[in-house]
């Protein structure tokens, strides 16, 4: 007779035992039956084992999954440790979801795969008080097992079709890339053995996984797999040992600038808030519990890099990652309590007690990524995994050839004075840090770059930076300073807030409170990402890849680098015997090198200055950037749409090319509307859009609308003129030629723009009005005589005629800047 009992208990806390969680044996087995089930049904399997025993059946292809008595909580996740190398398609290698605590219950004949949830919770003393609580929201069973024997205590089931299973939907990104109906074909999928391994603390399973269609819209699969129709890639399932007892949660603060774990505590007392957040970050604890300084780890942290990475990369990755070891100094640790060497030979990265810095090769350029698997009870991070990908190195080395124009005759550049090597190297330092903090528990800081320092210095890893660029007295730009070496003051603030230890609660709590005010002394403080990425976000000094704390005044400095270079810039920017026609890959990153300072610019103009501030602590009141600083930002960044600005010269387009056959234009090449021709006109035109899209954002238009009457700063209507007054063609009619041809077109484009804001339904209806009351202004004062008047005029009659049914004219697409697909 087979009973079941203990499930409420367990749903009161951690998952019990199995073998007393659920539906234990009432009558007592046989001990010799019992004991020779499990070995019985394994006896002719390979066997791992380790923390969740596997056996494998290689006749029938099966594996078999043994759950050991009394394991409880695990955390559960997949991964893609083979991925589809395209960034539009979001798979790539080492790419991981977030972990889950699961448990495996019992039901007779059964075992079920249960996630409970964790985002609610109750602190409370009492068990009746937890059980209400977890009885009130919903479990998850992600899995159905069949029970195939058990022996003191322990089960095993097969497990084969879990394992082969699209556990991390491939399906999904395909369908939502539009790569057409794709599913997964069982008789093409397989275990993969050589990659499934137990260790001592987790248990990792590889499958080959074939996906198929029969679609022709697979696009990006045809460009990196041979066969469109049959997508071949790995999946990874992982099962971890959460961490033991010792551990001391911390309390987030919104200044700190961690990633959080958040849930609801309903024994939070009334009046008392029931989301709580703890940040996320490694054990540490010092050996001597009474030591104040230069303590001692109990355990350093330790990182390992990926012995894939080539040569000088990898040692540039281990220099930069060391980097942290500097701020858990400063936050009272002794030097080497964290530590970054090469990965041991036989060492297996997938063992979770190894913390990984990869590197990945896709088919296009991507984002790098830092993701720290953590205990989602506690924030503790269990294993720091760091994913760098190789096409960053190789366009900083880009960005430095059209910068410095270095392929000479006569000249033979080696690894000892290349200086496009020792930029990208310099940024492979600083990349590895930005990631490595990430697996620390840091957020982005965007604010960083504009806190006061020197401009070879890093106020913050954590920043996205931009080159440090200065014109040398030969009008050569100099690059020798492009990135700060080691981690900034933020760095060591954030590490301080995180990691140094105190006596007991109380002293933790003023100490804590202490680092953020001596932080806020200093002058320091985060703005996250929300705060910088949305287009027309409002903070005056959180961007990404910016300098200085002036964006306008910065803005004009990098116009004249950029004037300079463009200068220089001819068939010295490609190697001796490299297709001419690849100058116009390398023109992309200069021609564009201000659209992201112009964006930290923009974001001046209808700025409002804030802090995340807490009652009490001292910090600034949201502020209105002032009117003067507005207009100084909007001068600025109209300069960077003019036609004067965005013509090259004559000299350049001789020597622009038709592509050969094997070179053809790329998602990173310019537009054309010219065929196979460089098209100076189309190039202009993305210039111009990546400005117009910020500066006419719908939110900025609403602040402007409200802001120009509170704060003396420019009107919406003031921006609107001064916009199209930049190439209006019947008050610039002293320019001829191309850049005649390039001012018609970007005043189309800004005319376009506000057709754009006037038919956002996201716009306000004061922003549509003034809008629509400026476009009858134009209408009526442009002549139709003038270049383009007659066009205009159209544009605006049909828009006028029919706001509703009107089609606005897309932005020019510009070659990306940032790394190509999502940024997580």
């Amino acid at each position: 007779m087979l009973t079941c009992v203990g499930r409420a208990l367990a749903h009161a806390g951690c998952a019990l035992a199995l073998a007393s969680l659920c539906c234990a044996s009432a009558l007592a087995a046989d001990p010799a039956k019992e004991a020779s089930g499990l070995e019985a049904k394994t006896r002719d399997m390979q066997h791992l084992p380790g923390f969740m025993p596997l056996h494998w059946d290689g006749k029938a292809g099966r594996l078999y999954l043994e759950i050991p008595n009394g394991l409880g909580n695990v955390l559960y996740l997949h991964s893609l440790p083979f991925g589809a190398g395209s960034n539009d398609l979001g798979l790539d290698r080492g790419q991981m979801s977030g972990a889950r605590m699961v448990h495996f219950e019992r039901f007779g004949p059964k075992v079920l795969l249960v996630q409970s949830t964790e985002l609610f919770r109750s602190s409370a003393a009492n068990p009746a008080e937890r059980l209400a609580v977890r009885q009130s929201f919903p479990d998850s069973v992600l899995a159905g097992f069949k029970v195939e024997a058990e022996s003191g205590g322990a089960v095993l089931v097969d497990a084969t079709d879990f394992f082969l299973r699209d556990a991390h939907d491939v399906i999904g990104a395909l369908g939502a890339d539009k790569q057409g109906s794709y599913k997964l074909d069982p008789s093409r999928s397989a275990i993969a053995m050589d990659a499934t391994r137990v260790f001592p603390k987790n248990t990792e399973v590889e499958a080959v996984l074939t996906f198929t269609t029969d679609s022709t819209a697979a696009a990006h699969v045809g460009e990196v797999a041979p066969d469109a129709h049959a997508l071949t890639v790995r999946e990874h399932q992982s099962f971890i040992e959460l961490p033991g007892p010792g551990y001391t949660p911390r309390r987030a603060d919104p200044r700190a600038g961690y990633i959080t774990v958040d849930f609801r505590d309903y024994a939070a007392p009334l009046g008392a808030p029931l989301d709580q957040h703890l940040i996320v970050r490694h054990r540490l604890t010092k050996r001597d519990p009474g030591c104040t300084a230069s303590c001692v780890a109990s355990q350093p942290i330790q990182y390992y890099v990926d012995r894939g990475a080539p040569e000088p990369v990898r040692t540039a990755l281990v220099e930069g990652a060391r980097w942290w070891d500097h701020a858990f100094q400063a936050a009272g640790f002794a030097p080497g309590t964290f530590r970054v060497d090469v990965l041991p030979e036989g060492a297996d990265p997938m063992d979770v007690r190894y913390n990984m810095i990869q590197w990945v090769h896709r088919y296009t350029r991507g984002w790098s990524y830092g993701f720290p698997i953590h205990d989602p009870r506690t924030g503790e991070i269990i294993k720091g995994n760091v994913t760098l990908g190789s096409l960053r190195s190789r366009q900083d080395y880009l960005i430095a050839a059209a910068l410095l124009s270095p392929y000479v005759t006569g000249r033979t550049l080696t690894p000892e004075n290349d200086p496009m090597l020792a930029m990208a190297l310099a940024r492979a330092r600083q990349l590895a840090a930005h990631e490595t903090g990430h697996t620390l528990g840091l957020e982005h800081n965007f604010a960083a770059s504009s806190f006061p320092h020197a401009p070879s210095e890093s106020v913050s890893v954590m920043d996205y930076p931009h080159p440090w660029i200065v014109l040398g007295k030969d009008g050569v730009p100099d690059l020798s300073q492009a990135y700060g070496i080691d981690i900034g003051v933020w760095d060591a603030v954030t590490i301080d807030y995180g990691y140094r230890q105190f006596a007991d609660a109380a002293q933790e709590k003023s100490g804590l409170e202490a680092i953020l005010n001596h932080a806020h002394e200093q002058g320091l403080y985060f703005i996250s990402d929300a705060d910088a990425r949305p287009p027309g976000s409002a903070h005056p000094h959180a961007h990404l890849w910016d300098n200085g704390p002036d964006p306008a005044a910065e803005l004009d400095r990098l116009m004249r680098i950029r004037a300079a270079a463009l200068l220089r810039f001819g068939e010295n920017a490609v190697p001796m015997g490299a297709p001419l026609a690849q100058l116009e890959d390398t023109l992309v990153p200069l021609y564009l090198m201000h659209r992201y300072q112009a964006e930290a610019a923009v974001k001046e103009i209808g700025g409002l200055d804030y802090r995340f501030q807490l009652r009490g602590d001292g910090q600034m009141n949201a502020a209105i950037v002032n009117g003067a600083r507005q207009r100084q930002a909007l001068n600025s960044v109209l300069a960077t749409i003019s036609a004067a600005t965005l013509t090259l010269p004559e000299s350049l387009l001789k020597i622009l090319p038709p592509r050969p056959p094997d070179l053809p234009r790329t998602l990173e090449s310019f537009a054309a509307h010219t065929g196979v021709t460089f098209d100076p006109v189309a190039a202009a035109e993305s210039a111009a859009d990546l400005t117009l899209r910020l500066l006419f954002d719908p939110a900025r238009a609403a602040r402007l609308l409200e802001y120009g009457a509170r704060a003396q700063g420019p009107t919406l209507d003031e921006v609107l003129d001064a916009a199209l007054e930049v190439n209006d063609p019947d008050k610039h009619r002293d320019s001829h030629g191309l850049q005649a041809q390039i001012r018609d077109a970007l005043y189309m484009r800004t005319v376009e723009a506000l057709l754009t804001l006037a038919a956002d339904n996201d716009a306000s209806a004061s922003v549509r009005g003034v809008v629509f009351a400026k476009l009858v202004s134009v209408r009526r004062h442009l002549q139709p005589s003038a270049s383009i008047g007659a066009y205009v005029i159209d544009r605006i009659d049909r828009f006028l005629a029919d706001p509703g049914k009107f089609t606005v004219s897309a932005p020019v697409p510009a070659p990306p800047g940032m790394p190509i697909g999502e940024d997580d």
